[in-house]
């Protein structure tokens, strides 16, 4: 099979082995790949670099092509969206509990790549572990990402009073409000922190995803309310930065780091259940989607990372398979 495989210095285009399905896991033949920034080389600090000759990929579409002898809840030629390793492939296998039955709707395959990492994630910061409750605030760093947009949308779906979304680019700003954003903050401002106090009348916000991390920690802090709750996605403005602890104790913030990389595997079964459970019939009724910034082929892997790094688009970026 053809699969994008990190080369020295780039992606290359090789012809691999396929893989088997261990008795846990499902083979599904990859029709399309959402593309997620930890999949590039050094991503959140050098200790993630992808390692030369692995195959890439955290989320695809596709169908069941063949399943492992403890699978029981899937078949054959079931239509299906999945989290895992080694999705810039022909074929790719995962663990049946990451894997997702697509709603009978005819969701394209490219749409369904995008949604697996950004539920998952989304509903994993907002509800399990930041405990929104209807009439609270919150505040998405990074918003015009597919996991910001999808965090935005998952806020108001839970009942959220007022969602605020950042992005650095006025031209995405001007775009947020499409998806459940009612407010749009320029961090690029010296203290937009501000601009949320004024918002939400000197309390501030109830909780904050972030998936900037280290240039506006501090700023989180004053955004937030005394009691409020900040979740570490992501860390995209680096891993090390300042940190105001007297703040931090004042507001009596509680400050909540998540990573899927040291997840077992029961708990990545459970994040995925227990994300269906809650957000499932939203995804079939079209209310919880994400935009595609832009679609390649397999064999242009390196040129859709490359379209990543530039930190250009909105939304999703897409590779198809065949």
């Amino acid at each position: 099979m053809k699969a994008a495989v990190v080369g020295e210095s780039a992606l290359e285009i090789r012809d691999v082995p396929r893989p088997k399905p261990k008795p846990s896991e499902v083979l599904v033949k990859v029709r399309a790949i959402g593309l997620n920034r930890a999949e590039l080389p050094g991503s959140y600090g050098s200790g993630h670099a992808r390692a030369a000759g692995t195959i890439p990929g955290l989320e695809w579409s596709g169908e069941v092509v063949e399943c492992g002898t403890e699978v029981k809840n899937f078949r054959p030629g079931d239509r299906v969206m999945c989290t895992g390793q080694g999705g810039y492939a022909e074929y790719a296998v995962t663990d049946w509990g990451r894997t997702t039955t697509l709603p009978a709707n005819n969701m394209s395959w490219e749409q369904a790549a995008t949604l697996p990492s950004a539920l998952g994630t989304m509903h994993d910061a907002i509800v399990t572990n930041a405990r929104l409750r209807p009439g609270e605030t919150v505040l998405i760093q990074g918003a015009s990402s597919g996991v910001g947009l999808m965090g935005l949308q998952i806020a108001k779906l839970k009942g959220a009073r007022l969602v605020f979304g950042t992005s650095t680019n006025e031209q995405r700003r001007a775009r947020l409000k499409e998806f459940g954003c009612d407010i749009a903050i320029d961090t690029n401002q010296a203290e937009w922190s501000e601009e949320v106090l004024k918002a939400t009348g000197g309390k501030g916000v109830d909780v904050i995803v972030d998936m900037v991390s280290a240039p506006v920690a501090n700023q989180n802090m004053k955004a937030a309310a005394v009691l409020g709750r900040i979740v570490n996605v992501g860390r995209l403005g680096g891993g090390r930065g300042e940190f105001d602890y007297n703040l931090h104790a004042q507001k009596r913030i509680a400050y909540i780091g998540v990573t899927h990389r040291t997840r077992s595997m029961e708990e990545l079964r459970r994040e995925v259940e227990v994300m269906r459970d809650d957000l499932w019939d939203a995804v079939t009724a079209g209310k919880l989607a994400l935009p595609i910034d832009r679609v390649f082929a397999l064999d242009q892997a390196e040129e859709a990372q490359a379209r990543m790094r530039t930190n250009a688009h909105f939304g999703k970026i897409v590779m198809v398979v065949g």
